[in-house]
């Protein structure tokens, strides 16, 4: 059975919407890569809205996850990478991708601002890696 540890080192800023560390061990590690706003189609969902985006990365997130046999609680660590990003924006990233971990210890987590992504309309991306039985 996959097992994971949420860490709180003793030193280390409390913040609930990130673990800094966890401790992850089963039969299977999932590399899902980096996760942008388009449907089944590739057509973009959510222009010029990073709050609509985000959601759909995270869904997007959940069907790669569902197809290797996993859930967003098996996610031990994510690397969120958005465009222009100034500190104001984090709350809008943090609400739609809270509610994905809602009841759970959320994930490790880096967020990284870039000047572009791979397509214009691509407002943010997100990688994850899990671990499963």
């Amino acid at each position: 059975m996959s097992k994971r540890e949420h860490l709180r080192p003793s030193g280390l800023h409390h913040n609930p919407a990130y673990s800094h560390v966890v401790v992850a061990s089963g039969a299977r590690t999932i590399y899902i890569s980096g996760q942008v706003s388009v449907d089944e189609e590739g057509r973009v969902v959510g222009a010029g809205d990073l709050a609509a985006q985000t959601t759909q990365v995270m869904q997007n997130l959940g069907m790669a996850l569902k197809a290797a046999g996993a859930s967003y609680g098996n996610i031990v660590k994510i690397t969120t990478y958005v465009v222009g990003y100034k500190p104001e924006l984090r709350p809008i990233i943090g609400k739609a991708r809270s509610a994905f971990f809602e009841g759970m210890e959320p994930p490790a987590s880096t967020l990284v601002g870039v000047s572009a992504l791979a397509a214009p309309e691509w407002l943010i991306e997100i990688e994850a890696v899990a671990v499963a039985d």
